[in-house]
């Protein structure tokens, strides 16, 4: 059973930086898209940023410019480097697996930007 867990979270002015990291475990045949969501209070879960099996990238017209997502040569670490934050985007913020069987979730890591 694939289990992720995030870290690097935590309070940061505005205009600062913050870089997230999801760590996979457990048996993993294939991971087909490494996923970035955040979902601030009252609103749905959005997708921030992705990278496919192959390094393709794609990121949301919000994060653009300033957020970038990566990962590690094995495949099994995936990072979210965050720069220029702003108030918005203040969340919880999950990575997500696609792999055969499914969608794997993390826990959530808070990220929390300061005026």
């Amino acid at each position: 059973q694939v289990q992720l867990v995030e870290s690097g979270g935590g309070l940061v002015q505005a205009g600062g930086s913050l870089r997230l990291s999801c760590t996979a475990s457990g048996r993993m045949f294939r991971i087909d898209a490494r996923r970035w969501y955040r979902q601030a209070p009252g609103k749905q879960r959005e997708l921030v940023a992705a990278i496919t099996r192959s390094g393709s990238t794609s990121y949301a017209d919000s994060v653009k410019g300033r957020f970038t997502i990566s990962k590690d040569n094995a495949g099994n670490t995936v990072y979210l480097q965050m720069n220029s934050l702003i108030p918005e985007d203040t969340a919880v913020y999950y990575c997500n697996f696609l792999v055969p069987l499914g969608n794997v979730w993390g826990q959530g890591t808070q990220v929390t930007v300061s005026s």
